[in-house]
């Protein structure tokens, strides 16, 4: 079987948000650990060297595969906030539809700056893919 790359470790997230340069891509990070706290009720972790996760579960693919992830996260990059929407929710058409200004991919929403979407409907499209996540690995 082959073993995940990226774990939970006990690397500071306080560390990797100070070494964020940019203040304001600091302050949104900030403020998204608080939403996601608030979201899942359990502190930050890091997975890896770049990701801030919250909360973990363990899934199981068909083909055998099997490892933990995170159940919400994000990593600031290079040049986006990458935030973790791990699985599709039953309202994250409707949310996203909502939002403002973003990309998106197979389970990452990349957002430029917080000023730049509506943070309650973010809270939103976190809370049912954390919901979602829940009703799929329990």
């Amino acid at each position: 079987m082959i073993a995940n790359t990226i774990v939970a470790t006990d690397a500071g997230v306080e560390a990797y948000l100070a070494a964020i340069e940019d203040p304001k891509r600091r302050a949104d990070c900030d403020a998204i650990v608080k939403l996601m706290r608030a979201v899942t009720k359990k502190p930050p972790v890091m997975w890896g060297s770049s990701i801030v996760g919250f909360d973990s579960y363990h899934y199981r693919y068909d083909s055998g595969r099997e490892g933990d992830w995170c159940v919400t996260g994000f990593s600031s990059r290079k040049g986006d906030i990458s935030v973790y929407l791990v699985a599709a929710g039953p309202k994250q058409e409707s949310l996203l539809a909502k939002l403002g200004r973003y990309r998106i991919g197979k389970s990452c929403l990349y957002l430029r700056s917080l000023a730049d979407v509506d943070v309650k409907v973010l809270r939103e499209l976190v809370e049912d893919s954390v919901a979602e996540v829940k009703r799929r690995h329990g």
